[in-house]
Formats: structure tokens, C-alpha cells, sequence
């Protein structure tokens, strides 16, 4: 690469290492925080139960429809609007007596102004099966992200890698915590694929590190860091910028059903691009990385196969 290539731009983002340090930790602690303590509000699809969607010719008044289920036998029924405010999602706990055409009849035999637009039923062996397997999912991720990434650099780049790849994972899960927006399957499809997504683009920050490494000899690590997220910013705003694009669109016109999955993106890549700039440059000033850990390893012999 000729020096004609080199951005111009003079951003000194590890100038601002510490302070995003602290805001990382300070989100990290809250996500934590709202983790352990209130947990998350799961869907069925982990919990257990019987999802039922309701449509009404006029406004539905939620309290109404409390009232009426709570005095009944779904006491302790979840009623919320889903989309407008004529249509009205219904959650049951988990039940092992009636099947979906009962609980459907008892339903309407309670809301005869009702009309049944569908009804999902999970049962509580499944949702235990597929938080397990959740689970599971996120600790291979990060077990894979952490052997690809020590076999394409140095073990310092995978713990960098891992570490904003969680820091992602993590504050995305708190913000669905703290805000009590309900976690279901298609969120933990989208926080696996901004696992992939923040990999992607720490991968492309930490290959042109390693090329400045070995181009510029003299400067020191910050001053690589520094000049390799100056060189790669456009490409990285560019990316997010448009994902952001279609994601919002997703957001904005592809209903209720993908809010979360949308929501989960949204914030995924923001998270995503930041920690790609920050969180893992800046632990590789932490790591100690150098120019000394990125040059090959002379084979032995090497330098008498180069003797005329």
C-alpha cells in the first residue's frame, strides 16, 4: 500500500480510551445489574405457555379485558396491545389440560366482541429445551470466535475480540432487561448475528492493525492503533450506516412480529460499531500488543537458504 492511500484523517481515538472505557464498564454494570435482578421478560418460546391474539372492531380497553379474564380461569393472564390499539395480545401460563381449540372457545365465550387471529401454545419441557440450547448457542460463538481469531492473529487479538463481542451480547440483553421488552427466539437470532456482524468489523480493524505493525516499525502502538480506525473509519460507517438503513426499515414496517428482532439489531450495531473502535483497540493497548507479536517466525535455516 503506497502512502497516497493513507486516510488524512488525524482522529486520536485512543485519545478517548478511558472515558470510553468507563462508559463501557458503567453500561456493562447496569446490564448486569438489570440481569441479575429483574432478569428478562421471555416469551413462550422459553417460558411456557399459550400466546392468543385478539382483534376488535372498536378501541379495546385492556382493562376491561383484565377484569374479565382475571375473574375467570385465566386469572393471571398477560394483556397487552400488539400493533394497534384494536388488537390485543394474550398470554397464559403454561397449561397441560386443554388443548388449543378449548382454550380458544373459552376465550371467546368471555370476549364475545372478539375475534381469534391465531393461537400458539409451547409447552414448559420445550421452553426449558430451548433456553438450553440458547444457551449453548452463545458459549459456541464465543468458543469459536476465540479459536478462529488466535489462529488468524495472536491469543491477544481473541481475548480483544471476545471481550467486545460480549460486551455487545451483553448490553444488548441489558437493554431488553431494563426496558422489559419481551425476549423471545428471533431476539436471540438477531443477537447471534450481531455477535457475527461485531466480529466482522473488529476482524477488519485488527487486519489492517497487523498490516501497520509491520509497515510503520517505528511507531509505537498507540500511534498504529490510532492510524489503522482512521483508515478503516469510512469503511466502517459506510457498512452501519447502510445495515442501519434496512434495519430501521425493518423496524418501521415489518410489524410487531419482528419488533424485538429489529429492536435487537438496532441496538446490536450501534453497540457493534463502537466496540470495534473502542472496546477491542482499546484492549489491545491494555494487552501490551506489539510489532513483535505479529512478525513471522523465522523457520531455521532460513538465513543460510539466503546466502548466494
Amino acid at each position: 500500500m503506497s502512502t497516497k492511500n493513507i486516510s488524512k484523517l488525524k482522529i486520536d481515538f485512543m485519545g478517548l480510551s478511558r472515558a470510553a472505557l468507563a462508559v463501557s464498564v458503567l453500561l456493562v454494570g447496569i446490564s448486569i445489574f438489570s440481569l441479575s435482578t429483574r432478569g428478562l421478560n421471555v416469551g413462550i418460546d422459553f417460558s411456557g405457555g399459550t400466546l392468543v391474539e385478539l382483534g376488535f372492531a372498536e378501541p379495546a380497553e385492556l382493562g376491561a379485558i383484565r377484569d374479565v379474564l382475571g375473574g375467570s380461569e385465566f386469572d393471571g393472564a398477560s394483556v397487552q396491545n400488539f400493533g394497534s390499539v384494536h388488537e390485543v395480545l394474550v398470554r397464559l401460563p403454561p397449561s397441560e389440560e386443554a388443548s388449543t381449540a378449548d382454550l380458544s372457545g373459552r376465550i371467546l365465550s368471555l370476549l364475545p366482541d372478539a375475534e381469534m387471529r391465531r393461537i400458539e401454545f409451547v409447552g414448559p419441557q420445550i421452553g426449558e429445551e430451548l433456553t438450553e440450547d440458547g444457551l449453548l448457542a452463545l458459549l459456541y460463538a464465543f468458543g469459536g470466535i476465540l479459536l478462529y481469531v488466535t489462529l488468524r492473529f495472536t491469543l491477544k487479538f481473541s481475548i480483544g475480540a471476545v471481550v467486545a463481542t460480549i460486551h455487545d451480547a451483553v448490553i444488548t440483553l441489558g437493554f431488553f432487561s431494563v426496558t422489559g421488552a419481551e425476549f423471545d427466539l428471533t431476539v436471540l437470532a438477531a443477537i447471534l448475528a450481531v455477535i457475527g456482524y461485531s466480529l466482522n468489523d473488529t476482524i477488519v480493524v485488527f487486519d489492517r492493525v497487523r498490516e501497520n505493525f509491520r509497515r510503520f516499525r517505528k511507531d509505537g502502538p498507540r500511534e498504529v492503533i490510532n492510524t489503522s480506525l482512521n483508515q478503516t473509519l469510512s469503511r466502517t460507517l459506510v457498512t452501519s450506516g447502510t445495515t442501519l438503513i434496512v434495519v430501521l426499515a425493518l423496524f418501521i414496517l415489518g410489524g410487531e412480529l419482528i419488533h424485538g428482532f429489529a429492536t435487537a439489531l438496532i441496538i446490536g450495531i450501534a453497540i457493534g460499531t463502537y466496540s470495534s473502535i473502542y472496546v477491542a483497540s482499546t484492549m489491545l493497548l491494555l494487552l501490551g500488543v506489539n510489532k513483535v507479536d505479529l512478525m513471522p517466525v523465522a523457520k531455521e535455516g532460513e538465513a543460510l537458504d539466503d546466502r548466494p
